[in-house]
């Protein structure tokens, strides 16, 4: 018996079945990918050079030959423990990464004083590593449901860490020590979503059909729903304390597709949408910091209509058009005058003017095989948990990607976030390796358990 409540049955028996697994085609779809990625990677550093002094620099050869070490390090990792895992999953995680790395150099040549792509390379290193350790000793994914609260006791202490250190940028989001920083809330995304799916799998039943029918809605008792909006709600309270608004909307979404996705009632989403526009409504009002980025959202030009120049959402949607449909080329856009947060919030700014709209929809398209992954993998498991951590996981991924890319291109009021991968940020790229080696994990799982149906049908 787990602490969520329920049991996590013995491990499936490798099916006696020979599985069509194009163990051949994989590996060869594998290595074309890992090969594309080290030469658009590389090919961006020396483009990038080459656009900005002329010549190809230094260490290009290195820079590649160290990203294709990590892929190869990665895929022999999953070769080894995971046969069965999706092939598309590892590629397009060494190709965002690799692309986040050329755009932040890039950046870099505008701000000699402040280099960050050899730190975002660390980071990446240590995020491959972690993704490597995941995938070799995490043999099961369920054995994760066993420590469903001691996950939700971390997050909550990892988000309450930062209230004891100085604000950046008007939000306490960050921990900082002796010049090292980690954004904890980062990691805690992954931990409440190892709550939620377990919670929701052991209770998906009470939440479903058990309570009060309000309208058209199926209402659970308190004693099933009150546990996990407690713990919800306490989450969202302490990042809008931290003004860590990015973080809440993310926890909220994930929250809201978790419930539909365990009870299949469509009237959650409409609840969702109407809490969530009714906190929105509320916070933009009473909050100072969140009200002048709803300001910025509705009139963008007004500081250039007032003589104060542009702001960073007016540089941004500048960048973008300026881009076009195939963009002015790595190193020779001007998004660096977006300020601070060019090479983080506003990085697919960058991505925008010199890769252009083709570029921006190729980007799009990487992060939407990630998450169409991730959802056919834990559509295709049978174990509920496991189905709802995949979800879980995916949506963190689509939900970050549609509150930054609407944020800096002004379909909604800007919130700080990491675009996954892309941008600078040490603990966002760790943690979104650890959410790629869970997906390639549960993939795994969702082959064999496949296989194992073929050999009992048979």
């Amino acid at each position: 018996m787990t602490n969520a409540g329920t049991t996590v049955t013995a491990d499936l028996p490798t099916p006696a079945v020979r599985l069509p697994r194009r163990r051949g085609i994989e590996l060869t779809l594998i290595v074309v990918a890992v090969l594309l990625s080290v030469y658009l990677s590389v090919y961006g550093y020396c483009a990038v050079g080459i656009a900005k002094n002329g010549t190809v620099p230094p260490g290009a050869a290195g820079y590649g030959a160290g990203l294709g070490v990590l892929a190869l390090l990665a895929h022999l990792a999953v070769r080894l423990r995971a046969p069965y895992a999706d092939p598309l999953l590892l590629p397009i995680g060494v190709l965002l990464n690799g692309l986040g790395l050329v755009l932040i150099y890039r950046l870099d040549l505008e701000t000699p004083g402040d280099r960050a792509a050899p730190t975002q390379l660390v980071w990446s290193t240590l995020g491959v590593t972690l993704f490597i350790v995941v995938v070799l000793a995490l043999r099961d994914h369920r054995v994760l449901q066993r420590y469903a609260y001691v996950c939700v006791a971390a997050a909550l202490v990892l988000l309450t860490l930062p209230v004891l250190f100085p604000a950046v940028n008007g939000a306490r989001i960050w921990i900082r020590i002796a010049g090292f920083s980690i954004q904890p809330g980062e990691f805690a995304k992954v931990l409440l979503a190892i709550f939620f799916a377990a919670y929701l799998a052991a209770n998906r039943n009470a939440l479903a059909y058990a309570g009060r029918r309000v309208w058209r809605l199926q209402l659970p008792t308190g004693r099933v729903l009150g546990p996990i909006v407690a713990i919800w709600l306490i989450s969202v309270g302490v990042l809008v304390l931290e003004r860590d608004l990015g973080t809440s909307l993310l926890f909220f979404g994930l929250f809201v597709t978790l419930l539909y996705v365990a009870t299949g009632r469509t009237g959650w989403i409409a609840v969702g949408l109407l809490l969530a526009a009714l906190g929105a409504v509320a916070v933009g009002r009473l909050e100072p910091h969140v009200h002048s980025r709803v300001l910025d959202w509705l009139h963008p030009f007004a500081s250039i209509d007032a003589g104060q120049g542009p702001n960073q959402l007016a540089q941004s949607l500048f960048a973008f058009a300026a881009g076009g449909i195939l963009g002015t080329g790595l190193g020779l856009g001007h998004s660096i005058l977006i300020g601070f947060a060019a090479k983080s919030d506003f990085i697919l700014a960058t991505a925008g003017e010199e890769l252009g709209l083709a570029g921006l929809s190729a980007i799009f398209i990487l992060y939407g095989l990630l998450v169409e992954r991730g959802y056919r993998a834990g559509l295709a498991l049978r174990d509920p948990f496991g189905r709802l951590l995949a979800v879980g996981l995916a949506s963190i991924v689509a939900l970050q990607v549609f509150v930054i890319a609407g944020g800096v291109t002004g379909l909604i009021p800007l919130t700080g976030m990491a675009m996954p991968f892309l941008a600078q940020g040490g603990s966002s790229v760790v943690t979104n390796w650890a959410i790629v080696a869970l997906l390639i994990r549960i993939s795994d799982s969702a082959r064999r358990q496949s296989g194992y149906d073929i050999e009992v049908a048979a």
